[in-house]
This record gives structure tokens, sequence and C-alpha cells, in this order.
């Protein structure tokens, strides 16, 4: 989370924020003491001020949440709203929920890491308790009644003895000028009328009908349009060009070159603008451009060479991550022994909605509206590009047409504000789908390189998992390469099961193509190879795959109570000839989740996925279709990747270009997929991303104890197994 940099005044922030000075407004702080607190209380005088999120009610009766986290479809519209609503005993519809735009006041406003819902549950049900609590004591007051005698319900609270009641903006004068209780008592989830049961999302039907809400819609009075013409080799600059013929073109205003940031990766003269009245003059300029590129010896770069290159590099010792025991000694005197290696692909986010921005920069301010799952990342962007202050920039957040973690990079709105200073008008940037396509950031390739050794009675003595791929730190922020990349070996040490002697080791490869975070981040690489291997151990141990794991976790934990589960909904029971199945469970920072999937042959010999039974663990729900939504959308997104097709290279130039050859999973081809939720940790988890990692390794393993064969390189065609 960001820190504040400076002090801000009641007046300021009032100011700054847009809130009523007369309404009750509630803070939602990240601190390990939070607390709500109204802003008379949180902002005496000059006292330091560091929120995430407010909740207003106005002498009207209305309530407004200010979020933090854009919606890319997982939900935060419906959800965020429904734990205050809970709260405040008012229905769905009586909160309002507005999103940030970028304001420094309210520190870190991004989405990502599925952490949109579990990083603001505990804290609005607090803020809704004490908010409710507080009307409470102001209503008790004004009917000279006690405080017990009182229930808040729909929007007022009312005397249970008489029946006389006031409405929530009858209190909030008095209500603001109450001391705020330190731990409000909160609801009992049993008494919850909301959460925990099926809700609909308001922003179905808009999509339904085809509301204006993403970035693509916008328009705005006298905006010009521009298409970006990048080098086909990733990272090329231009050394020159000739916009003759694009400037020919019938709508066509001006020419110019653009710069591309990635994280802190500035590439200068990334590319060239052509700028016209509509995107169809500005793409057919584009088609016209002559343009001469530095490659910078990028050219060499081919997936086929930096698949030897990561085989060659498997051989070195790498830097050791999290391990424990002494795994030499304990492999070298395990009486069996097994070495397996797994390779994952580039592959592209793809969101339906391809990258745009418009933003308008006037003298030292700008605004900007764009399909972004963070403001403030616009916001910093601009801010070290431009070099305008923060305070100045606006950012109008869009729903996104998906996200996958592509949308935390605002490179495409760094190009619209360079271009808007220079033409003194709001520009929109769109990105074609090819460009979306080729031009990155991607998820980052990975080769896995296994040894274990087993007891003769098949228990696992010693494991070793050496990772080699690229680094997106590296690539984003020139990360330290003398240590283990985090990102890249995400979540190995957590899975190992209790296998006594572990060696987890990361070996870093150079790489000059662009790097980000893709969905469940590199837990999609990590969990196949991962969760393979323990198959192909099981299967040397003699020992059914599920049985196996269990047998390793003796300890209470999500993945072992995950497999419990499985093991009664999708594992004992019998199969029919000439079906397989195959099990994974994976655990990381966004949460748990395990597949079984079933897998058949049909007369003609093809594959068919045949049903995927998931178990994700939850603790607390708050909308159980949203779930479901999210866990067969991670599901949709795991096939693809593990069945159509990867990003791969020549001469530096991505091969795919659009779902010609980047094909998407379609609706026919989708399986039935089956969701069970694990509740009653009071811990509340992400859902948006762990059902993915645990897909294309069940999916390999139920292909394995169908045909025999091992599937070790993703990805793989189906009917071609």
């Amino acid at each position: 989370m960001k820190p504040m940099q400076a002090p801000t005044s009641r007046r300021s922030f009032l100011k700054t924020t847009g809130l009523s000075a007369s309404a009750l407004v509630l803070g939602v702080g990240f601190s390990t003491e939070t607390k709500a607190e109204t802003v008379t209380k949180l902002l005496p005088g000059a006292a330091p001020f560091n929120l995430t999120s407010f909740v207003q009610i106005t002498s009207d009766g209305r309530i407004t949440l200010k979020a933090l986290m854009p919606d890319m479809g997982q939900g935060t519209y419906q959800a965020l709203p429904a734990i205050l609503a809970e709260e405040l005993n008012v229905p769905l519809s009586a909160v309002t929920i507005e999103f940030t735009k970028g304001e420094a006041v309210y520190g870190e406003q991004t989405s990502g890491g599925s952490g949109s819902v579990r990083g603001h549950y505990a804290k609005l049900r607090k803020t809704g308790a004490a908010a409710r609590e507080m009307l409470v004591l102001a209503a008790s007051s004004a009917l000279k009644v006690k405080p017990e005698e009182c229930v808040a319900e729909n929007g007022r609270v009312v005397h249970k003895a008489s029946g006389k009641s006031l409405n929530y903006g009858e209190l909030v004068e008095a209500a603001s000028k109450l001391e705020v209780p330190k731990e409000p008592k909160l609801k009992d989830e049993k008494d919850f009328t909301m959460l925990g049961k099926p809700m609909t999302k308001p922003d179905v039907p808009w999509k339904v009908i085809g509301k204006p809400i993403f970035g693509m819609d916008v328009t705005v009075p006298g905006m010009v349009y521009a298409s970006v013409e990048h080098g086909p080799v990733v990272g090329s600059t231009v050394k020159s060009f000739d916009a003759t013929a694009a400037k020919a073109v019938k709508g066509v205003r001006d020419v110019l070159r653009v710069d591309r940031r990635l994280g802190e990766r500035v590439t200068p003269n990334a590319g060239v603008a052509v700028i016209a009245d509509n995107y169809w003059a500005a793409t057919q300029g584009r088609k016209k451009l002559k343009i001469e590129w530095d490659t910078k010896g990028y050219e060499t770069a081919s997936s086929e060479g930096m698949t030897a290159n990561f085989r060659e590099l498997s051989k070195s010792e790498g830097v050791k991550e999290k391990s424990w025991g002494e795994f030499d000694s304990a492999f070298a005197g395990a009486p069996v022994k097994l070495e397996a290696a797994y390779e994952t692909p580039f592959l592209s986010h793809s969101p339906m909605e391809p990258q745009n921005a418009t933003v308008w920069v006037q003298g030292d301010k700008v605004e900007a509206w764009a399909s972004i799952q963070g403001p403030d990342l616009i916001v910093d962007d601009l801010h070290k590009h431009l070099g305008i202050p923060k305070e100045n920039i606006k950012v109008n957040v869009c729903f996104s047409g998906g996200g996958f973690g592509r949308r935390l990079f605002p490179d495409v709105a760094t190009e619209a504000a360079v271009l808007s200073k220079q033409l003194g008008k709001p520009v929109k940037v769109i990105w074609s789908r090819e460009d979306d396509t080729t031009q990155g950031p991607f998820r980052p390739p990975t080769f896995s390189y296994f040894k274990a050794g087993l007891s003769a009675e098949g228990k696992p003595l010693a494991f070793q998992h050496k990772v080699v791929s690229p680094s997106i730190m590296d690539y984003l922020y020139q990360h330290d390469k003398a240590k283990p990349a985090g990102e890249m070996m995400e979540a190995i040490s957590d899975n190992c099961y209790e296998i006594p002697n572990v060696d987890n080791r990361y070996v870093f490869a150079e790489n000059n193509i662009p790097l980000g975070w893709w969905r469940a981040v590199t837990s999609t690489t990590t969990a196949f190879a991962h969760e393979c291997f323990i198959d192909e151990l099981a299967v040397k141990a003699g020992v059914d795959p599920l049985e196996f794991r269990l047998r390793q976790l003796t300890k209470p934990s999500p993945q072992k109570a995950i497999l419990e589960a499985l093991k009664e909904k999708a594992w004992s029971q019998p199969l029919p000839a000439g079906h397989g199945r195959g099990v994974a469970v994976w655990e990381f920072f966004a949460g748990a989740c395990g597949q079984v999937v079933e897998v058949s042959r049909d007369k003609a010999g093809k594959l068919k996925i045949e049903k995927v039974t998931a178990v994700i663990d939850l603790g607390t729900v708050i909308n159980p279709d949203t779930v479901r939504a999210q866990v067969e959308g991670a599901v949709c997104m795991a096939l693809t990747a593990a069945t159509k097709d990867a990003i791969t290279f020549e001469k530096g130039t991505a091969q795919q270009s659009n779902f010609d050859a980047y094909r998407m999973t379609k609706l026919a081809e989708m399986p039935p997929v089956e969701v069970h939720i694990l509740t009653g940790d009071p811990k509340i988890k992400g859902v948006g991303e762990p059902g993915l990692p645990p897909f294309a390794p069940a999916l390999a393993n139920a292909i394995f104890s169908l045909t025999g064969k091992r599937i070790r390189t993703l990805p793989f065609e189906l009917g071609k197994v």
C-alpha cells in the first residue's frame, strides 16, 4: 500500500473528495488497528491521514460507498455495496457505489491478486456496523429511549415497543457528533439476509442491452483518434519514418512518435501514431506508413532458441528458494528415483476489449477515461512521464471487458497522454486485436525440472523443483538477479505437501520480450508442472493419485480439506469404461482450489472432457453465483491455455496475431463445471484466480489415466493425443 506523503486537513480532504461536510462520513483503513472513524475524528487540524474507502450517509438518506477496486467482471460493483448494506441493514439498492479517480488521498486503488473483496470485507463490515450503532444511539436519544430498545432495519431505526422510527437521513447530523465505537458488534453470519445468497449483478443487464460502460465506448467533445504502429520485432524503436502517404488519407490530421512505458521500463520512440478524425481513417493512414526500425539485436529471439537455452540452463545450480531438510543426501539414498521436465509457453492476455484510453491534457491538468485495473496506475505513470502533479490528474474508471493482469499496465494511456499534450486535444488511442496479441506484455515461459526420491514403500523422501524462466520483476523493475524471483517461484514451497527434504531453486533466463502479470500469475505454470510430477510419483509408488496426496497431508490444511471433498464428490464413484480422471490441488496467495477432470475417448478415438468438478475454499461467501461464474471462467481460460495456442516467436516477432491463430475456447467446447464451495474459515479468500491453476494438471493427469500418455508440454491438441 502506498503511504501518504503529506498530512491532509479535514477541509482539504472534504474538498478533494467532494464529500459533504454535513454528512456522516466513515473511513476504512488498511492499518492493523483499523477502526471506523468520522472525518471529524480522523482529521483534527492537519493530522496525518491514510484511508482507502469511505462511506457517506447524507441528510436525504443517500448512502454512497467510495470504492477503490475497478470492476473487470469479478463483481466488485455488487459485492462491496452488499457487504456494507448487510451491516447497515438496508437493501442493496440503497447503496450507490462510486469508484475513485486516482486521488492520492485514497492510497492504492488497484484491483488484482483476487483481493478486491477479501481486502475490504472485514473493513466494510466494521464500518457498516459502526455506522449502524451510531445511528441507533442518535435515534434512542431523539426518541428518549434506551438504545437496546431500538433496532436498525431497512434504512430506519425503529423503537420496538412503540413502533416509532426515524430514517437514517434524519439521524445523520446527530450521529456525526457521537464518539465512534472502537469495536462495533458485527452481525452474526447466521442472520445475514444478503451475503451468502445469490444476488444479481447490476451490470449484467447493462451489458446485455449494450449500455456504454466500457472504455471503448467513451467519446469526448473535440476528441480525435489514434492508431499506433509498433515494431514487429518487440522492443524495436523508430529510426525514421515517412508519413507522406499516411497524411494523404482523408481524415488524417497528424503523425507523431510515441514512447512506451511498462513498469519502470521506458522505450523512447517505441511507435508511430496516426491521428485522425475517426478510427477508420487512423488505421488506414497507419497502413501507409513507411518506418525504418532499430531492432537492437532483438530480431534473434525465437521460441525454439529459448527452449534450448532453458534446457541448458536447467543444468546450472540456480538460486535456492524456500527449502528444508537435506535434499542431496536424501535423494542419494532413496531406493527409487524419478526425474522429469515440464514446459509452458508465452501467452497473451487477450481480453475481449482491446486496450484503449482517452486522455485530455490541458496545461498542467489531465483527465483520463480508461478500462483499467487501477486509476492510481495511470496517475503514477502520467506523473512520471509528463511531470504533471498527481493531484492534477483525474481518472474516470470504466468497466473493463476483461483484465487478467493486462490492465495493470496503463501504457496505452501514456501514449494517449503524450499525443494529447502535443495536439492540445483529447485523444483516444485504440489498439487493434493484432496490437494486443503481438505487443505484450506476455505471461513468461517456464521450464520446470524435477528430481525426487521415494522409499521402497513409495513414500516421498526427497523432492526438487527447479524453475528456469525470465523474471517479470526483472523486465519491469530490474530485479536483483542474485536473488530468487519470488513471482516465478510462486507458491511452490506451499504445495510440497509434507515431504521431509525439499529443494526449490530458480534459474534466471535473460529476456527482452515484454513480460507482465497474467491471471493467477505464475501459479498457472508452476501448478501444472508441480501437480503433474506429484502424479508421476503416485504412479511410481503404485498408489491412487488422490490417496497419495492425502497421505502426504497429515495436518489440517486447505489442500487436505479440498482433496477430501473431491474424493467424496468426484473420485470415489466407479468410472465408466473408456473414461479416465485426474486430480490436482493448488494453494497460493489468492486462495485454494482443487479439481477433478473426467475425460473419455469416443469411437473415433477423439478425447472429450466429460466434466470438471471443482472445490474452492473461500471461508466466507458473498455471492455464490459470482463464485461459480469466476470458477467457470477460470476453467475456460485454463482450457484455452492448455489446449489451444501459444505465442511463439521467430526473428523476434510474435507469430500469432488474432483469434485465427491464437484461438479461444468456444461455448460449444466448454465442459460442464460443477462447483463446490468450502466455508467456515473466518478468513475470507479470493475467488477470481484460484480456479485456474489446478485445471491443466488435472486434465493432463486425467489423460494419462486414460491413455498412459504423459503430457509435459503446454499447449497440446486434445484431438491429437
